[in-house]
Formats: structure tokens, sequence, C-alpha cells
């Protein structure tokens, strides 16, 4: 099967000796920040919500985008990035054996690079896919990328022999996968806090349980759906009652 997840907003841009791979979307990633590139601060504020400060930095990274590799400071995206998600992927423990398995079955999904293995190198950037960026094609992210991430999610499934995709994404980002040229089985598994008998989702232990489930994933080589079910990671349980067909819930104490 295949797993996808979400970037993150903030980086860990530490030296990493790793060997990088290249974005299969590089040529798309480069005319995006040179769109970017030519937003005021003001732009980009409002663009995605952001301080002064955090708006002068991301004009400079867009400003110093390069369209030459060779000439740029990359990162492993699966270590590049440092949020909730990435706490539970904890992806800078995973041995080679286990990095070589994610590299084929993992996937991040990104607004400026559309998919992403997890040693595709990058560099430094913030742009959400929900932002509303114009371009020649449309006025927001999702009419940028319109088909090609479900496409190419397509292609790495029939290469690796499954029709199963676990998104193990935010709403946000999976928003960018067609659904209608997109043709495998999507497993969205659901993870929930467990306060006075009320499990609700929280945001915060969501996106660390979604990564923890990619681990998860990778760590045991998962093929059959159904052994999703067997996630334990968190205190977190299968919870039958709540689960639906390709919607499995997981659940545990609240702040456990």
């Amino acid at each position: 099967m295949l797993v996808v997840v979400s970037p993150a907003k903030r980086l860990d841009w530490a030296e990493r000796d790793v060997a990088m791979t290249e974005p299969c979307f590089a040529d798309e990633a480069v005319r995006l920040a040179k769109t970017a590139r030519n937003l005021t601060l003001g732009d980009l504020k409002g663009l995605m919500g952001l301080s002064d400060d955090l708006a002068k930095l991301n004009r400079d990274r867009f400003r110093d985008f390069s369209a030459e590799p060779e000439d740029a400071v990359l990162r492993p995206a699966a270590l590049g990035f440092a949020g909730d998600t990435y706490q539970g992927l904890e992806a800078a423990s995973l041995d080679a054996d286990e990095m070589a398995w994610a590299q084929d079955h993992l996937r991040i999904l990104s607004g400026l690079y559309g998919v992403l293995r997890p040693l595709d190198g990058i560099q430094q950037y913030r742009l959400e896919m929900g932002s509303k960026l114009k371009t020649r094609r449309g006025k927001d992210l999702y009419a940028w990328w319109g088909d090609s991430i479900a496409k190419a999610l397509n292609a790495d499934a029939e290469a690796r022999g499954t029709e199963v995709l676990v998104n193990c994404a935010s709403q946000e980002y999976f928003g960018a996968v067609d659904r209608k040229a997109l043709k495998l089985r999507v497993i969205t598994p659901q993870f929930m806090e467990d306060k006075d008998g009320a499990p609700k989702i929280v945001s915060f232990y969501a996106k660390k349980a979604r990564g923890a489930m990619a681990r998860y994933i990778v760590q045991r080589r998962l093929t059959d759906p159904d052994a999703l079910r067997d996630f334990d990671s968190g205190g977190y349980a299968f919870n039958e009652a709540l689960s639906k067909p390709d919607q499995p819930v997981f659940t545990r104490p609240y702040g456990a």
C-alpha cells in the first residue's frame, strides 16, 4: 500500500549526510516559486496569514529559490519537515532498510512540490496547499495541481503493485488529490481522544498520530489494510463501534 501525509510549516534544516533524490515535480516547484517571488510582503501576509517577520522570511526564501539543485541548500523532505506529524513519523530514527521502503511507499503532499518522496531534496519554503495563489491555471493551488497529484499516486501504486492508499494527510492537503482521477481505494484513519465517554478529534494529537501510523506502516511493510487495526502506538486502540468501511477509528483516553 501507499501512505500519504501532509508537510509541515516548521522546518529542521540541520545538515544531513543522506543521498537525496529529485522531486518528480521539480520544474513545477520552480514555476510556482517564480510566481510567489512576485508577491509583495502584504500579499504574502494575506496569502498565508503571516506576521511581518514570517512574511519577510518567506519572501527571502522565494527570492533565493534556485532552479538549479546544485546551487541550492537542500534537505531530504522527511527530515526537513518538523511539525507534529513528523514527531510521530520520527523519520530520522528509521534504519536504512526502513527508509528505503518508505522511499517507495510513503508520499508527502506539498503545495509547492506536489508530491514528495522521503529522500527528495527540497529547498526551504512555506506554501500551504490551501493558499489562494493565483496562477495561469486558476485561482489557487488546487487549480494549479489539477489531476497531476492523483496521476502521480496512481503511477506509484501501479509500480508497487498495490491498489490501496492510506490517507494520513489533512483535508487541506488530500483535497489536492483529484478523486475522480485517483484509481485507488482510499483508507482514511481517524484518531480520537476519549474524554468522559465522548471521543473527539484533537488536532495536535491527531496530527502526531497520523505520522505514527505512517511509521507503523513503514516499519511493518504493511500490505493488508486489515492489519491497520493492530495499530497501538501512543496508547491508541482500534474502535470497531465508531469505525466505518475505509475509515478505521482509533481512540485512547484523553491526553494519554
